[in-house]
């Protein structure tokens, strides 16, 4: 394929293949997808609860929503004060105890809202974080609580390349914070803010040590997947790709933006599992013992359109959305649908 061919480069002196680490052991191929749910529409974010059930939520019809492994969907209600439009909406969700967590487009800004998860719905709505920017495009929206037991949120520079530099700005970030919104102890600078330098990362997944890494959306060149360390600068706009300057830090892995568009990420059985937008794939990224990626693999390429959010579910398999539907993408009958695929280990 041309992309492996493109990511085995030796010496890579232009700003971006990376060469993966030899030493790692190859990808074991996933088993057949299958089915989980059908007929969604742009189902954004996949969150698991303790049960097996997962909160779902549709970014452009705002709706959250219950999914059962064995395909039964529940409407849990309308998130008020969505305002979808462009790449806004309501986006990513997660989950802790009794409470829900949303990240969603307001007609001012992106927010994150906390809610009380009852057996028919949710309530008690309060808002955490506002003021993150809003734009057409790059508007980040992912959540994920991390191992430390903290949140992490991803934002995009929504089309504001500068806002990914500034300190200052909550846009172009990945976001750290306790569950009233507040900045995690240890954050770096003091803020919400725990890295900078990113463009849109759409993705953010931790392996079995605690690493943590990132999905992100490149400009014409390089899309990337990041290994995220606190305070680091991921170094756009200054960079995109690899750009070996000490000021930042370089991508684990990068591809040519016309196969991937990453979005979701997840972890499971030895790998990093990647959705791909534009690339109309999953890619796996096979990790060594050190958090060094192997020479990523292409599954399912073309078969189901564009695929979004992924996520490892309480029973090992994977949970990955199609995204046909947001105004990009190839209608096929079905969708948008929820697969469950399950991965090998190598």
């Amino acid at each position: 394929m041309a992309l492996l061919l493109a990511l085995t480069l030796t010496a890579c002196s232009s700003a971006g293949g990376v060469t993966p680490t030899a030493a790692v052991s190859p990808a074991a191929p996933p088993g057949e997808p299958k089915t989980v749910a059908s007929d969604l529409a742009v189902p954004w974010a996949i969150e698991f609860l303790p049960g097996g059930d997962a909160l779902v939520t549709e970014r452009d019809s705002a709706r959250l929503l219950r999914v059962s492994p064995a395909g039964q969907v529940t409407e849990l209600g309308t998130i008020e004060g969505v305002t979808p439009g462009g790449e806004g909406g309501l986006m990513g969700v997660a989950a802790r105890d009794d409470q829900v967590f949303v990240y969603y487009t307001a007609a001012e800004d992106n927010r994150i809202v906390r809610y009380r998860l009852g057996d028919t719905g949710v309530s008690e709505p309060r808002v955490i974080v506002k003021g993150i920017p809003k734009g057409g495009i790059h508007n980040g929206g992912r959540l994920e609580f991390g191992p430390d037991g903290h949140l992490y949120a991803s934002t995009g520079e929504i089309g504001d390349r500068d806002l990914a530099q500034r300190r200052d700005s909550l846009g172009g970030k990945i976001l750290r914070m306790t569950a009233d919104g507040a900045p995690a102890p240890g954050n770096p600078f003091g803020t919400l803010v725990y890295s900078l330098g990113h463009r849109n990362v759409q993705g953010m997944a931790w392996d079995a040590a605690g690493r943590m890494y990132a999905s992100e959306f490149g400009a014409g060149t390089y899309d990337e997947i990041n290994q995220i360390k606190p305070g680091a600068n991921y170094g756009w706009p200054e960079v995109e790709g690899r750009g070996d300057d000490p000021e930042f830090t370089n991508p684990i892995l990068t591809w040519p933006t016309s196969d991937a568009s990453p979005s979701g990420l997840a972890y499971a059985g030895g790998s990093l599992w990647m959705g791909a937008l534009r690339g109309e794939r999953l890619w796996q990224i096979p990790l060594g013992q050190d958090g060094a990626p192997g020479t990523p693999v292409a599954h399912f390429t073309d078969r189901y359109g564009r695929l979004r959010a992924v996520a490892a579910s309480p029973d090992g398999t994977l949970w990955v959305s199609t995204s046909n539907k947001d105004g990009r993408g190839t209608v096929r009958d079905g969708d948008d649908r929820i697969l469950s695929v399950a991965p090998r280990r190598p």
